[in-house]
């Protein structure tokens, strides 16, 4: 017990603690949103709506990137952090916590070595299948071949950064990301604009911006400050895989699922998209451009509630349920607070917004503004969904978290994609999002008050 008081995740204050861990994973969020980003502003200036675009089109891959991140990620975080609270009292769970870490770390890897393979074998169908129309193919194809070479040290850097944030140096974590967009964003401005690349400069430089970032983890979690990795622990075994599996499984399939909704958001942006006035290319090219600025604020809340993971893991697993209900509470003031801001920022400079990544026609920027109004128009809700996912996650209850993952893009958003477009025709894919987004939150709150009625918690 004495070595449980000593540790900072039992003591420090709850908001001295988010702010250590949530500051610098937002960061690494918003860093890896950045890429995207990046090279959607690049190319939007020097390719245009067709560029922007081919981007979009792929998009769909760099969902799965992050779902195996987080599936394994957050998974192996997640059982590290748990254990190492329980270990403080029980030696095998300590020893057990390595294991978690180290079998973690080899699953990055190999999937996504994976994912590039399969990528590289089925491109075209691949492509097709998201939604590409013709005219967007070809730069889809030359974006995408290029920046999947990249998927294994993307996956390894953004799901080893929960490993070295669960090994108490969230810094180091932000500074594996950090790096990986500086460079990117310097050699996107010399392929793009001076050697004049175009998608492939984009590609390129996202390319090499990430395997730096990757070789950067792969070096911090070799040197762990709170455990020593050898390699024994890197041997993958039946119940660390199935533990480390069932732990990230919550915020894995948050990802999937916005992958389906992607696609099936392509698709019927294409179809209806051309039966309307703005033909099949413009809303591809706004949707896609809003998709990747609302990942930016996204990058807050998810930055959030994985701060929230350790502090509330830990002391769950310690039996300090009253930090467990503050952390909770805490993290969604800072959640609403962000997403008060993004709302305001979607609903009252819209134009300006979609201004920066391009110039387009009167109907490109009618429809973007619609786009941000009425899509994300209750932004200032969506804290609640991820931050109570991923705390369900971080207790050890993956199935909560799951259940909850299912709610806004599964259950609720993929239906009225299909329902609304009958009725609207393109408009209704608008309308579709504030009332998932409104139901989901709602399912939120009301599993948040059913698990702080549990006993152990007053």
């Amino acid at each position: 017990m004495e070595e449980t008081k000593k540790n900072p995740l039992a003591k420090e204050s709850i908001e001295k603690l988010l702010w250590r861990f949530a500051v610098p994973s937002i960061v690494a969020m918003l860093v890896s949103s950045l890429y995207n980003i990046v090279d959607q502003f690049f190319i939007g200036r020097s390719v245009g709506e067709l560029g922007n675009a081919a981007t979009n089109i792929s998009f769909p891959l760099s969902i799965s990137c992050v779902a195996i991140a987080l599936l394994f990620g957050i998974g192996g975080a997640s059982a590290f952090n748990i254990s190492t609270g329980r270990g403080e009292n029980d030696a095998k769970e300590k020893e057990m916590a390595v294991f978690y870490m180290g079998n973690a770390s080899v699953l990055l890897f190999v999937c996504g070595v994976f994912l590039c393979g399969i990528t590289q074998i089925f491109l075209e169908p691949l492509l097709r299948f998201f939604g590409s129309p013709e005219d967007v193919l070809g730069y889809a194809k030359t974006y995408t071949r290029i920046v999947s070479f990249g998927f294994p040290f993307l996956i390894f850097t953004t799901g080893g950064g929960h490993l070295i944030r669960a090994d108490g140096r969230p810094k180091f974590a932000m500074l594996c990301n950090l790096t990986g967009a500086v460079i990117n964003t310097v050699l996107d401005a010399l392929f793009v604009f001076v050697f004049q690349w175009e998608m492939a400069g984009a590609a390129f430089a996202t390319v090499i911006g990430q395997v730096v970032s990757g070789l950067m983890a792969v070096y911090l979690l070799g040197h762990c400050k709170t455990v020593k990795l050898c390699q024994k622990h890197l041997v993958l075994r039946k119940t660390y895989v199935g533990r480390i599996t069932t732990l990230g499984l919550a915020p894995c399939i948050n990802q999937l699922a916005m992958m389906v909704i992607q696609i099936v958001m392509n698709k019927s942006l294409k179809y209806y998209g051309a039966i309307s006035s703005y033909g099949e290319s413009i809303p591809l090219a706004c949707a896609g451009i809003i998709t990747k600025v609302n990942q930016v604020f996204i990058s807050f809340i998810i930055g959030i509630s994985q701060g929230l993971q350790p502090i509330v893991g830990f002391n769950y697993g310690a039996g300090k349920y009253s930090r467990v209900k503050e952390s909770y509470k805490k993290a969604c003031v800072c959640g609403f607070a962000v997403s008060s801001v993004a709302f305001c920022l979607f609903q009252f400079a819209p134009s300006q917004i979609i201004s920066i990544f391009g110039n387009g026609s009167e109907e490109y920027y009618q429809f973007a503004t619609s786009y941000f109004r009425v899509f994300l128009f209750f932004t200032f809700l969506n804290f609640s969904q991820k931050i109570t996912s991923n705390f369900l996650t971080a207790i050890g209850k993956p199935k909560g978290g799951i259940f909850l993952s299912f709610t806004q893009q599964i259950f609720f958003l993929l239906p009225l994609l299909i329902l609304f477009p009958l009725w609207f025709g393109i408009d209704g894919i608008m309308y579709a999002g504030p009332v998932a987004d409104f139901m989901s939150a709602a399912v939120a709150v009301g599993m948040a008050v059913r698990e702080f009625r549990r006993a152990e918690y007053r």
